[in-house]
């Protein structure tokens, strides 16, 4: 994989250059490394310099030695986020190869661990998943006093999305991102929720008079359930009050979800209503909106479980934010790397005892 290091040589060092015993670059360099080998704290990543001096040395200058906890903690603290997203977002669009229709799902984490004592805000992140690539495309953190309405129309502005289709829950079911996503190409896939009262209401009543376009019904095993997924389709939008409102909107989905739990024997039922810019097609929409999920599953729990990211207590100036960007990193060189079957968390351990498959990681 390309080396990420060189799409952040721009990045603004925000040292007093008096102070400056550490190269930014091998900062960054030795942080990223860490992450790779499952370091979770500015302790660790100094710990982890410490331990791997030696061999740091035939490769890096050191001028200062192995930064201390605290000067990593400093300097990840007062670096631009803004810089670091667009680094982040270069160097994933050097590597991210997205084919058309590709899902590319949109929804936020909460850091709850980033809470600052006294306070009652923690730091909330959006992030892209592009599900055929397993990769993050970017992330953006949702402003204090904010949500993120505002956070996702940045995070689509910086990102490539031409040919792909954007699902997004019902936070982001508002006319101007559709639009957004509209203008850079791409379709859409909103969940409609009671944050759009009328609009849900409008959906309803059509599918409580009109005939179903096309209907699709997926079985799936697993996990101790059995789960059946109706996806009916509606190309008519006669009944929804303004429909050229939302751009290029083409049709209305019903989810209608039944989920048989063998152990209790216990069932579950649940309708989920979505507006899209996509053709009346039942079968490819009632597996986008599957496909939507995988930033849960293939994002958020992983970082939760294999990166300890809900524990993260990063709370100084922009620490959270740019150590989450390290995660994604190191997440995505992770899941792109074919050489080894092992899990995240496997690799990572590999990548701890083993200096050549680190460097491999890494691209040096």
């Amino acid at each position: 994989m390309d080396n990420p290091l060189k799409y952040f040589s721009e990045l603004t060092d925000p040292r007093v250059e008096r102070n400056r015993e550490h190269l930014l670059e091998e900062i960054l360099l030795i942080a990223i490394a860490a992450v790779l080998s499952g370091a979770e704290s500015w302790n660790e990543i100094a710990q982890y310099g410490e331990d791997k001096l030696e061999w740091l040395e035939t490769f890096l200058t050191l001028p200062g030695g192995i930064p201390s906890h605290d000067t990593f903690n400093r300097v990840f603290a007062a670096l631009d986020p803004e810089e670091m997203g667009k680094g982040f977002v270069a160097w994933v669009s050097s590597v991210a190869k997205l084919t058309a229709g590709e899902v590319v799902a949109i929804d936020g984490k909460t850091l709850c661990g980033t809470r600052e004592s006294g306070k009652k805000t923690l730091v909330h992140m959006v992030s892209a998943w592009a599900e055929t690539n397993g990769l993050v495309l970017g992330q953006r953190k949702v402003n204090d006093k904010s949500n993120e309405i505002t956070a996702i129309p940045k995070l689509l502005d910086a990102l490539e999305l031409a040919g792909t289709v954007v699902t997004i829950d019902a936070m982001g079911c508002q006319r101007e991102i559709g639009r957004r996503i509209v203008e850079k190409k791409a379709d859409y896939v909103l969940a409609v929720k009671e944050n759009q009262p009328s609009l849900l209401a409008d959906i309803k009543d059509s599918f409580q008079m009109l005939a179903a376009d096309a209907v699709d019904e997926e079985i799936d095993c697993g996990h101790g359930r059995v789960e059946r997924r109706t996806c009916s389709i509606l190309a008519d939008l006669s009944l929804l009050e303004k429909p050229f409102e939302w751009a290029s909107i083409k049709s209305l989905v019903r989810i209608q979800s039944e989920r048989y739990h063998k152990a209790s024997g216990k069932i579950e039922r649940e309708i989920r209503y979505y507006i899209t810019s996509l053709k009346p097609d039942a079968r490819r929409l009632n597996s986008v909106i599957r496909q939507h999920w995988g930033i849960e599953n293939k994002l958020h729990w992983v970082l939760d479980v294999d990166f300890d990211e809900d524990l993260c207590r990063k709370r100084a100036g922009h620490a959270a934010e740019n150590f989450s960007v390290l995660q994604r990193i190191a997440l995505n060189i992770l899941k792109q790397d074919k050489s080894s079957k092992r899990s995240i968390k496997g690799k990572r351990l590999h990548a701890a005892w083993n200096c050549s498959y680190l460097l491999k990681l890494l691209g040096v």
